[in-house]
């Protein structure tokens, strides 16, 4: 794809690279279900995307025959704003591209803006509670004139809809999956087990930033609730990965409560590790509120049984409670009682190898990219159609 070339797609993310999370691990995967479905038609897709945050030394993934990628990450916010008006706008103007795909909100009314001004059709991508509520007119008046809505499950759908008046047939979901040949079963990491000092311990686990920001991942509720499962099992351990600026609070609540022994701190643990920690678990827990909640779809995927809040996007991962527990979310004595009956491991919930097979039944990447297609197909925004080929995860 040279400078004058044709893109059928314009892309356009906060960041993709950078930083770790649950959107950007989602993104990825869409992008490459893209580069899939490019691979498989007649005539290949191509695509540009633009990182408005994200530097040209990060680790990319990608092979760049399908993407090119535009980084734009800049010390002041407002100049990295106008190198992605600069360059979309050229980008429109030079390629002429078929459809673009705002990744964020806070992208929409720059990405109506001037695609309206070049005559090009616009989804946008939505996620979880940065559209749950009534967005200000620019952002909402965005989401209208937009071609299409993506988002990643139907909780989101429903309240992005009902805060801001949106048919809601307007809106399609293009789920979160996990890789089940990356995220799998085995044995407990002995190195992991000595470096937390989890010998002989029942370990709860949660992955979840630490910021004041992030109360809502029930980090501290599953503290709360540590004292009443220790009454049934005197050896539990509660494992918490991640980083951020309240964990000092959330260190002196353990050991306000007697639990600080229990509790361990394991910071940032990047993504190519996690799946090892993940075998050290024997639940995950996370009561919190989330758009959809990848986490809960890497646990399920290594064998683990999962605890998630009730009024959430998780309802689909785990599957309106068949595959899982949902507790209120705020609720240490419910988070207790659902943790010890899940450590016990009587319910058919904790049999690891059926909650894989039932996971990847409906969240796997091959069926990503077949919805991916779908959603391309039926918005007419594919140069060509060709049929999808998934194979059935083992």
């Amino acid at each position: 794809m040279d400078g004058k070339g044709k893109a059928d797609h314009i892309f356009i993310f906060l960041d993709v690279f950078d930083s770790e999370g649950g959107i950007q691990s989602y993104v990825k995967d869409v992008l490459q279900a893209y580069e899939s479905v490019s691979r498989q038609l007649a005539r290949q897709m191509s695509a540009e995307v633009f990182l408005l945050r994200d530097d040209p030394k990060c680790h990319n993934p990608f092979t760049h025959q399908t993407l090119k990628f535009h980084y734009l990450k800049t010390k002041n916010p407002l100049l990295g704003r106008l190198r992605l008006t600069i360059g979309l706008w050229n980008s429109l103007w030079l390629r002429r591209p078929s459809h673009v795909f705002c990744g964020h909100i806070n992208l929409a009314p720059l990405t109506q803006l001037l695609c309206q001004r070049w005559g090009v059709p616009y989804t946008v991508l939505t996620y979880g509670k940065e559209v749950w509520y009534r967005l200000p007119d620019r952002e909402r008046q965005a989401l209208v004139a937009a071609t299409g809505i993506w988002t990643i499950s139907r909780y989101s759908r429903d309240r992005l809809c009902t805060a801001n008046d949106l048919n809601p047939h307007k809106v399609e979901i293009l789920p979160c999956v996990v890789d089940g040949d990356v995220f799998a079963p085995s044995s407990k990491p002995p190195g992991l087990i000595a470096r937390y000092g989890l010998a002989g311990s029942k370990v709860l686990m949660t992955v979840a930033r630490l910021w004041p920001t992030d109360l809502y991942k029930g980090v501290d509720v599953t503290i709360r609730a540590l004292p009443a499962i220790a009454t049934v099992f005197p050896d539990v351990k509660y494992l918490v990965i991640g980083r951020g600026d309240d964990r000092p609070r959330l260190e002196q609540l353990a050991q306000d409560l007697g639990v600080g022994d229990r509790v361990v701190f394991a910071g940032f643990v990047p993504t190519s590790d996690l799946v090892e920690h993940y075998r050290l678990a024997d639940a995950y827990i996370m009561p919190s509120q989330e758009g959809f909640g990848i986490v809960y779809l890497e646990a399920m995927a290594c064998g683990k049984p999962v605890l998630a809040g009730n009024a959430d996007g998780s309802a689909d991962p785990l599957q309106d409670g068949q595959l899982g527990w949902q507790v209120p979310h705020r609720d240490p004595e419910a988070v207790a009682t659902a943790c010890i009956e899940i450590l016990k491991g009587e319910d058919q919930r904790c049999n690891g190898q059926w909650l894989r097979e039932q996971c990847l039944a409906r969240f796997n990447t091959a069926i990503l990219t077949e919805q991916l297609n779908t959603l391309l197909n039926s918005a007419k925004i594919s140069p060509t159609s060709a049929p999808i080929q998934t194979t059935k995860p083992q």
